[in-house]
């Protein structure tokens, strides 16, 4: 399987009083490194919505928090595809401080059509190449 990771660093705004990372974060971290991971492919999500009016939301997420990460460190999103259906994807990430894992996460984005808020089937082709699932 194919891993796809992001840095991050971690800056006061993404902290709590205390210095450790507001649990929401996380979340906003693996949707960034998700949108990296789409431009990686050589998708544009503008682009896309433009001409199809399709793009891709979460559908289901399950967070697993291990360790919390604080204030100056620095973090690797990870982002590995573990299943591709018609309609979704569903999707392995990990959020990693040097080798300790801080949080895992199982997400499921679907692809909607982004007017009417239905899903939609993933245009075929539109990832230049398929993806090794286990």
């Amino acid at each position: 399987m194919s891993v796809f990771g992001w840095p991050v660093r971690i800056y006061w705004e993404d902290t709590d009083a205390g210095g450790v990372v507001y649990h929401a974060n996380y979340v906003r971290f693996m949707e960034r490194a998700r949108t990296e991971w789409l431009r990686a492919q050589g998708i544009d999500q503008l682009a896309l919505r433009q001409t199809t009016s399709l793009g891709f939301v979460v559908r289901d997420m399950h967070l697993d928090f291990l360790r919390p990460a604080r204030l100056d460190d620095e973090l690797r999103v990870t982002v590995a595809v573990k299943e591709r259906r018609s309609a979704s994807m569903l999707f392995d990430q990990e959020i990693v401080r040097g080798d300790e894992s801080l949080v895992r996460a199982r997400v499921r984005a679907a692809c909607v059509n982004l007017d009417t808020m239905r899903p939609a089937q993933i245009p075929a082709g539109l990832f230049p190449t398929e993806f090794p699932f286990t």
